[in-house]
């Protein structure tokens, strides 16, 4: 996998750009990742004044997952630009989960030369999808579709139209004792 890596300690005061490509293989080396291939271009733009330094990320492209209906490959747009305030010393409780001007900070040990974004990177584009996950009408493997509508669910949809309530057996077993 190719580190997503930011040195830190080695960046020229002023704007720094680094460019990567993440595919499928990123994704891939992550446990129970349920991205399966992805073509995204990460931007960096990293800044460093003194002791202060500023993260920008810019993630684009296209990943593929799993359909929720039909199971076939389902291709998502990403675009997510996150950015984070660096600083240095021990998190504590409250820093952990803490902004600063609409960035996210993150406090790095002191010891620290670099920041990987590996972890990152996978973090937001995760965040970034969809709850459901399913082509648009039309668009799902027909083989599979028709299996969602099988004889027994046409039969459960008739009764429950005619008003026939799947638990009407339970009731009439009630009247009977």
């Amino acid at each position: 996998m190719q580190p997503f890596i930011v040195p830190l300690s080695g960046l020229a005061p002023g704007k720094t750009h680094f460019r990567w490509h993440a595919e499928g293989q990123f994704f891939s080396g992550f446990e129970n990742s349920e991205i399966l291939d992805a073509d995204l271009v990460v931007d960096v733009w990293a800044e460093k004044s003194g002791r202060y330094a500023s993260v920008d990320l810019g993630i684009e492209g296209t990943v593929v997952v799993e359909c929720d209906r039909c199971l076939g490959d389902l291709e998502l747009p990403v675009s997510v630009h996150p950015s984070f305030s660096i600083k240095y010393g021990e998190a504590s409780e409250e820093q952990s989960s803490a902004t600063e001007g609409g960035r996210e900070i993150l406090i790095l040990p002191e010891t620290d030369a670099d920041l990987d974004l590996t972890q990152i990177i996978y973090d937001y584009v995760c965040t970034s999808l969809p709850l459901s996950r399913v082509h648009p009408e039309g668009e799902c493997d027909p083989e599979t579709v028709k299996y969602l509508h099988s004889d027994d669910m046409e039969d459960e949809e008739e009764s429950a139209v005619q008003g026939e309530s799947p638990f009407a057996a339970l009731k009439d077993l009630l009247k009977e004792k």
